[in-house]
């Protein structure tokens, strides 16, 4: 594996200019995948301006003053991906990471509060010994809990840091979702069917935007937020 990542070849998500320099930094492997990720040092140097090179950026991160999800974060390549929050607690600034329209990533700043807030995505769970229950989160994450209630698919309010689930949105129809691949992306929407598919086709499902428009996207690419609205900040209003 090649330690270096050319721009012209940067995942589409990355929001930079592709042909002002040969290369970019590499994601860490880690918690998101490499697609949907962007490293530390690039959100310093290219969204946030908060340094003007690589060398600025990693003396930021070596004085401890980064958090990502509350948490001290030195690796320049580490991936930060949706809904994570960083904060830096010196200039009083927190931004949560959600995707634009157009499919980029985009960091909207957040207050204090909703930066000990994170929605997450249960992408499966497993029964481990005595009798509890794995949730493994989109962000690389694994709480325990006790309840079968959860669900692949549901989606969790937790505090940070301490991963308490504060609330609990299941996959059904009714909900507003939050679409992160596909077409629609970065669009909210509300369930109004499910569209189960034959054989090894990806199921889908039916939305209804704030329009009272229609359309179809792949049942993978959906991302419970809240009921009758978000139960978190991802507009930065």
């Amino acid at each position: 594996m090649s330690k270096h990542l050319h721009r012209i070849a940067a995942p589409k998500k990355y929001p930079i200019l592709k042909k002002v320099a040969h290369y970019v930094i590499k994601v860490s492997p880690g918690p998101h995948p490499k697609r949907d990720s962007l490293p530390l040092l690039l959100i310093l140097r290219d969204l946030l301006r908060l340094t003007k090179n690589a060398k600025e950026s990693k003396k930021l991160l070596n004085s401890r003053k980064v958090l990502v999800d509350k948490k001290v974060r030195k690796d320049p390549k580490f991936p930060v991906g949706l809904m994570d929050v960083i904060s830096i607690p010196d200039l009083n600034q927190n931004f949560r990471v959600v995707f634009d329209n157009h499919g980029k990533v985009r960091l909207i700043e957040i207050d204090e509060k909703e930066a000990g807030l994170k929605l997450c995505k249960i992408m499966d769970k497993k029964l481990i010994k005595k009798g509890k229950i794995q949730l493994n989160l989109h962000d690389g994450r694994n709480i325990l809990v006790d309840d079968q209630k959860y669900k692949s698919g549901d989606s969790i309010l937790i505090s940070l840091p301490k991963q308490e689930i504060k609330l609990h949105l299941p996959f059904e129809k009714g909900m507003l979702v939050y679409i992160v691949d596909g077409t629609h992306i970065g669009e909210m929407a509300k369930i109004t069917e499910f569209r189960p598919m034959p054989g090894s086709n990806p199921d889908r499902v039916l939305l209804e935007n704030v329009n009272g428009e229609t359309f179809e996207t792949l049942k993978k690419y959906i991302f419970i937020i809240g009921k009758e609205k978000p139960e978190i900040n991802l507009s930065g209003e």
